[in-house]
């Protein structure tokens, strides 16, 4: 939960909104946010099996959700100042609160809704709490870094005047 909510509070508050100037701590921020969740978080991700195939396959959900945040992000020269920034809106905040709302949901629910029924499949899958959990942090960095990079790139490649939406 403490991972959903910095993701969630570190994107909404430097992303919605018109004119957000792109700046170096704006790309870093998510970078720095990233090394410190997975060390600290990160149990020993799988290397076998269906713990490893749900680890890449949440973390491809991540990338592919990041991407479509991303793109529902128009960067853009600044017509007063010239340089990169961003406009993000109520779209974009719902996407993001929606899915960090279903990943807060999920964990909440498999200790408190459906335990038994999951913690049958973890067994006879042979997935360790310890991968889902990573896999749920592959997850948001995914998300997080594929955004973060998705804007970087956009905003290098501008032109010198014009909107990339």
């Amino acid at each position: 939960m403490i991972i959903n909510a910095v993701v969630l509070l570190v994107v909404l508050e430097s992303d919605v909104g018109p004119q957000r100037t792109i700046t170096r701590f704006r790309v870093i921020r998510p970078l720095v946010s990233a090394c410190l969740i997975v060390p600290f978080f990160i149990k020993g991700a799988a290397t076998t099996g269906t713990g490893l195939m749900l680890e890449i396959a949440l973390a491809a959900a991540g990338i592919a959700l990041g991407l479509a945040t991303a793109s529902m992000m128009s960067v853009y020269r600044s017509p007063k100042t010239g340089k990169a920034v961003t406009r993000a809106g109520l779209g974009y905040a719902g996407l993001w609160t929606a899915v960090i709302g279903a990943r807060a949901a999920f964990s909440y629910g498999s200790v408190h809704w459906f335990g038994p029924q999951f913690g049958r499949w973890m067994a006879n899958h042979s997935v360790t709490s310890s991968a889902v959990t990573d896999a749920l942090i592959f997850m948001a960095v995914g998300m997080l870094l594929t955004r973060v990079i998705a804007m970087g790139v956009r905003a290098k490649n501008l032109p010198a005047h014009g909107v990339i939406t």
